[in-house]
């Protein structure tokens, strides 16, 4: 050792050296007195000797010329520390990593320490053979500190570590994926601190490191995470380009991650690619998806960083390229006046970037937007708004594949992928003339109408300018009226989307539509016939209050009076066909309840319909539900089928070919049914006030007889009815004239008084007094005498009727015909007033004979 020491001493010849050989000769002698400690066999002697040398090197001036440190570090300390490394103590190799970090930063030359270094690291933490067998240094701590001295070797040597680039890179390969995060964090930083400092050579070995890069890029701890995006992007930016292809596909999976942190770390990554990556044209169509797929994240912090480097990409690409768009620069305009955002248009830079590249970046993703993942349908929808919406007019060359893709994509039950979709759709129509967008839609909607294709076709339209549209808005409502589109399904969101159609013509055109108001209106009678049960009803009013301003009415009703008449015309061509499920009949039905007052000046289309609809040979549920809707009406008829006071000249018509056949006895519970219908229906029709005397006059002449009939139904809503459609025959003034016909009525309603119904009992005593007074009115009253004594026996005997109402109730009714026969009465009374369990009411009714006048 002193020989050494010497020789050193002695190879200083020049006298401007002589402090710093003289110190150097200092440091190794003392050096040479602590190195010996470091081969002992206790593992206390080791550590003393390494804290000693800790204490001796942190005690000397740092200001001291590195120069005389150089020396004793590479030929004594060195070598000695690199054989610590290997110690059975971890304290010790501790120590010995302390040491040599103290080392090169003291050293003048840290780089010859790379030859003896390098090895000595891959010794420890990478070991013969990585893959298989874990790292010859099973404390985390200090694998993490070996890498942290790699990386500070990394720093020191810069370029000189180019032959030593094998050993470092094994190293990382190991340590990338080393157990401990901290260990793999250090190891990204020291990977890309070695793609900065060895740019000519690197690019030999960093397709080596991409491997264990990805391998880590979905690691549990989004500070790894991070610290591996950042990594490959340097690695790649200094590297080999080939490995843009293996890297690319786990970016992306990054974009969906949950933290912040890690999606803003790949838009800043891909961001710096497209700025600088010497081969980045040839990855343009895989790196502008990456960063745009940023313009919309949660985020407003990234979404704003990530439109920031969009913005800087687009400039600097146009910049290289400024001879090609040239002319474009030269002749720029503004932007187009109907641009959703014309104040923050990308620029021209990032327009034509898409443009160039929408070809190869479509395909993709037409087809992850139908992916299985929820999270990838919605990037790849969000994705498509924002390319379409650099594109502007060049959509139109890829129109049809889009379309397809968004009509695929509208059917998503994920609400997000379909608000993206609607938006894109929008887009179309903003840029995309109709002439080109209504060929396409309308054929895929001739060919297979779907739910999915009309929101596609509405939000079209409700991107599209006005003046635009307005060519073409009757040609669009014709085709939304066809039965093939109108009727396609009886799917509630298939009607929802109809109606949204509408809606997107009448908000866009406004004036434009009054030429196409029948075909509007036929769809929203649609609408409401097929879904409005099912919760449409509000929103197709909307509908038609929007259509009815457009149109200058005052509200629904005036709009049903505009077009009541051609759409009756519309319907009268198929009526013949009808059912009570046919989409005309609920059409037909929806016109009848919502027309109101316009009914009375469509009566020629109307009634021509009722009467084909109503015939018995027509489908009985169909009629059931008209007959219902015609009672609806008839019960207000002066405000609906009588509003112009014309329907007096179609009653003959409704008695004779509506009343009449279906009045009707037939053998069936259907049929009875229909008679009850048809019934309600003739009392709305004689209790609505509409008709006069004269009227009800020919009513009754027409249809006494089947009335008569129906007092012996099942139904007893019927036979209720029916006792009142007689009692109002009865008092009309004129109402009866034969005298043979007259008495016939009184029978069938005295049979009612048996009638297993009180409400049917009162009715038909009701009937039954009013009877008795139309008897009073006639002036050969003796006619009847006959009739009334047995009327006056039969009503004798409901004076003991177990229920009080039906006492009173034919109390009154003998009240009520004792002015015609007194005499009668009191012998019919006195003949069974014995047999009366309660003579109260027959006392009552002596009493009332003894007040009236003699008979004369």
């Amino acid at each position: 050792m002193a020989a050494l020491v010497a020789t050193e001493a002695a190879a200083s010849p020049d006298p401007a050296e002589a402090a710093e050989t003289a110190e150097a000769a200092e440091l190794s002698r003392v050096l040479s007195r602590m190195l010996p400690g470091l081969e002992a066999d206790s593992k206390l002697g080791r550590r003393r000797a390494l804290e000693a040398l800790q204490r001796t090197l942190e005690a000397a001036d740092p200001a001291a010329a590195a120069a005389a440190f150089q020396g004793p570090w590479a030929r004594l300390l060195l070598p000695r520390l690199l054989r610590c490394l290997a110690d059975p103590a971890e304290g010790c190799r501790a120590l010995a990593v302390h040491l040599l970090d103290l080392g090169l930063r003291r050293a003048a030359r840290p780089r010859d320490a790379l030859p003896r270094l390098l090895p000595a690291l891959a010794a420890r933490l990478a070991g013969p053979e990585p893959a298989r067998r874990p790292p010859p240094e099973v404390c985390e701590e200090l694998r993490l500190a070996l890498v942290q001295l790699l990386h500070r070797a990394i720093r020191l040597s810069g370029a000189a570590l180019a032959p030593h680039l094998d050993d470092a890179v094994r190293v990382l390969r190991c340590t990338l994926l080393d157990p401990f995060a901290a260990v793999r964090r250090e190891s990204c930083e020291c990977a890309a601190g070695l793609a900065r400092a060895t740019p000519d050579h690197f690019h030999m070995q960093s397709e080596s490191l991409i491997g264990p890069l990805m391998q880590s890029i979905s690691h549990q701890h989004w500070k790894v995470r991070v610290a591996v995006i950042e990594a490959t992007g340097t690695v790649i930016q200094f590297g080999s380009g080939k490995s843009v292809d293996d890297v690319l596909p786990h970016f992306a999976q990054r974009l969906f991650d949950d933290v912040p942190q890690v999606r803003q770390a790949v838009a800043r990554v891909v961001g710096g690619w497209l700025l600088h990556l010497r081969d980045r044209y040839s990855f343009l169509h895989r790196l502008i998806p990456l960063l745009l797929s940023s313009l919309d994240d949660e985020i407003p912090e990234i979404a704003c960083g990530a439109a920031g480097l969009w913005e800087q990409v687009g400039l600097h690409w146009q910049m290289e390229n400024e001879e090609d768009l040239k002319d474009k620069l030269d002749f720029a305009g503004p932007p187009p006046a109907h641009h959703p955002s014309p104040g923050s248009r990308p620029g021209l830079g990032c327009r034509e970037l898409v443009f160039r590249n929408l070809s190869k970046i479509l395909p993709a993703i037409c087809h992850d937007i139908t992916d299985w993942v929820v999270a990838t349908r919605v990037k790849s929808a969000q994705l498509l708004a924002v390319l379409l919406l650099h594109a502007e007019g060049h959509i139109t060359q890829h129109l049809e594949p889009v379309l397809r893709t968004l009509l695929h994509a509208c059917a998503d039950e994920e609400k997000a992928v379909v608000r993206s979709c609607t938006r894109s759709a929008e887009l179309i129509g903003t840029f995309v003339s109709p002439e080109v967008f209504l060929k396409l839609i309308l054929s895929m909607l001739r060919k297979s109408p779907s739910p999915s294709g009309l929101l596609v076709f509405a939000s079209v339209i409700r991107g599209c300018p006005r003046e635009a549209l307005r060519p073409h808005v009757k040609v669009i409502a014709v085709e939304l009226a066809h039965a093939h589109i109108c009727q396609g399904s009886e799917n509630r969101l298939y009607g929802e989307r109809l109606l949204q159609c509408v809606q997107a013509v009448v908000s866009v055109s406004r004036e434009d539509c009054r030429g196409a108001g029948v075909p509007l209106m036929e769809v929203l009678v649609t609408v409401l016939a097929l879904w409005g049960p099912a919760g449409l009803g509000a929103k197709v009013q909307e509908a038609l209050a929007e259509l009815a301003a457009v149109e200058s009415v005052d509200g629904s009703q005036d709009l049903f009076r505009a077009h009541v008449g051609a759409l009756l015309e519309r319907l009268a061509a198929s009526h013949r066909d009808w059912t009570g499920h046919s989409t005309g009949f609920l059409q037909f039905d929806v016109v009848l309840a919502h027309s109101g007052p316009a009914l009375g000046e469509a009566l020629p289309q109307l009634v021509p319909i009722l009467r084909s609809c109503l015939q018995p040979a027509r489908d009985p549920p169909m009629r059931l539900k008209l007959f219902s809707t015609l009672s609806g009406l008839l019960l207000g008829a002066r405000e609906t089928v009588d509003s112009q006071g014309q329907f007096h000249g179609y009653l003959d018509t409704l008695i004779k070919d509506i009343f009449v056949p279906n009045l009707q006895w037939h053998a069936g519970r259907t049929a009875a049914a229909i008679r009850t219908a048809a019934v309600s229906c003739l009392w709305a029709l004689v209790s609505s006030g509409v008709l006069s005397d004269e009227q009800i006059q020919e009513v009754q002449e027409m249809l006494m007889p089947q009335i008569l009939t129906t007092l012996e139904e099942d139904s007893q809503m019927t036979r209720l009815i029916s006792c009142r459609i007689i009692n109002v025959f009865l008092k009309t003034p004129d109402g009866v004239i034969d005298p043979d016909k007259f008495i016939k009525i009184y029978p069938e309603l005295l049979k009612r008084l048996d009638d297993v119904s009180n409400e049917v009992r009162l009715a038909a005593t009701t009937s039954l007094v009013t009877w008795l007074e139309r008897v009073g009115n006639e002036a050969g009253k003796c006619y009847y005498q006959s009739n009334i004594q047995h009327l006056y026996r039969e009503l004798l005997v409901y004076l003991d009727d177990p229920e009080s109402a039906i006492q009173d109730a034919v109390l009154e009714a003998l009240k009520a015909g004792s002015v015609l026969f007194p005499d009668l009465l009191v012998r019919e009374m006195e003949a069974v007033l014995h047999k009366h369990r309660s003579p109260t009411h027959c006392e009552q009714l002596l009493q009332h004979l003894q007040g009236l006048p003699p008979a004369p």
